[in-house]
């Protein structure tokens, strides 16, 4: 769901795999779980329904909603942070908290639907940034420039909504 962002693309994207694992059942060697094997079929059909959704609409835009100056405002002239970031607290502790997910999970739900689509599927799907170009049809510099415009709105989002509030 948040990779796609639409609730019935994603459940497409499920019953999809599903079809897929029973129609490849046989393939299965066994050399890792099934549940492995079923994300990686996952992983695969939500990349087709994102490069069908990108024969649709031109990504190499960028976003309107978000633009480089927008965090012009977190640096100084010099490039050195105007406010040092939030402490954070013990990053591992935060991590296995179901809440802390949640929270995530609200705030990449806040990004553009492209920033946080290449986030996604970088950071969490772990594709190189030639597979995400090739996927969406972008350059590496705006892959680059999304990249960097997520994990800025997702740093200022969770020290707003985890870290300020002392989760």
């Amino acid at each position: 769901m948040l990779q796609l962002r639409n609730q019935a693309q994603a459940e497409d994207a499920v019953q999809e795999t599903l079809v897929a694992a029973i129609q490849g059942a046989a393939s299965f060697a066994g050399k890792s779980s099934v549940r492995t094997w079923l994300v990686g079929i996952l992983k695969h059909k939500i990349i087709d329904h994102i490069r069908r959704a990108s024969r649709v609409q031109a990504l190499d835009v960028p976003d309107a909603e978000t633009s480089l100056e927008d965090f012009d405002v977190l640096y100084k002239e010099d490039g050195h942070y105007a406010n040092m970031p939030a402490e954070w607290g013990d990053p591992e502790a935060a991590l296995s908290q179901r809440k802390f997910f949640e929270t995530l999970e609200r705030c990449l739900e806040g990004l553009p639907k492209n920033t946080a689509r290449v986030f996604m599927m970088r950071e969490v799907m772990g594709l190189e940034t030639g597979e995400i170009c090739k996927e969406l049809a972008i350059t590496a510099t705006n892959c680059w420039v999304l990249l960097y415009r997520a994990r800025m709105g997702l740093r200022a989002c969770l020290e707003e909504r985890w870290f300020a509030l002392g989760a």
